[in-house]
């Protein structure tokens, strides 16, 4: 089983994850941020990862972004040496008036490019700055390439959902078990 858990403990804040890569998508999340419990419950839904997380500090930018390097670091460590997954993930999904893609390279590369066209500034209680720096946190401390972005759409809420949902349906795809893949999915021989 590609389990781990992570417990993060800064002046800021103390942040506790557990990830199961091949979960059944149930998530448990104590954010403080209704809108980034919603956001989090969605991705666990979507990418079939079992996700159970709190976080508890000093300011809301800290919380949430302490918890997306915590949620990172959990999923770095349960994929492991990354030996026989398929690597690459995408997928393009709706939200209602909303378009989103992602696309997924777990090269252990950090790089993250995001576009979610938001116009305001918060989506119900949270800041949309701090939802883009919440994908950007968790791509580095994943170590992986992630490029989302919304094609079109008139709702904000939409929009971040659609996003979410992208990105969890092409992680899911990206860490699933490549049953033809002998080794490291490169031509390298390591990722």
């Amino acid at each position: 089983m590609r389990i781990e858990e992570i417990y993060r403990k800064t002046r800021e804040t103390e942040v506790k994850v557990k990830v199961n890569l091949d979960g059944e998508g149930k998530a448990v999340i104590d954010s403080g941020v209704p809108f980034l419990d919603h956001m989090l419950a969605s991705f666990a839904t979507h990418s079939l990862i079992d996700i159970v997380a709190s976080v508890k500090g000093d300011l809301v930018h800290h919380c949430i972004e302490d918890l997306a390097i915590g949620l990172g670091e959990a999923l770095n460590k349960a994929l492991g040496t990354r030996i026989g997954i398929t690597r690459f993930g995408n997928a393009i999904t709706p939200m209602d008036c909303s378009i989103a893609f992602a696309a997924v390279d777990l090269v252990k590369r950090p790089y993250f490019k995001i576009d979610l066209k938001f116009r305001g500034k918060k989506i119900e209680e949270m800041q949309t700055e701090d939802i883009n720096h919440f994908y950007e946190s968790l791509t580095n401390s994943l170590q992986a390439n992630i490029h989302m972005f919304i094609m079109y759409g008139s709702n904000d809420h939409h929009k971040a959902e659609a996003a979410t949902k992208a990105l969890a349906l092409s992680l899911r795809q990206a860490v699933t078990a490549d049953l033809r893949r002998k080794g490291v999915p490169s031509s390298k021989g390591v990722i």
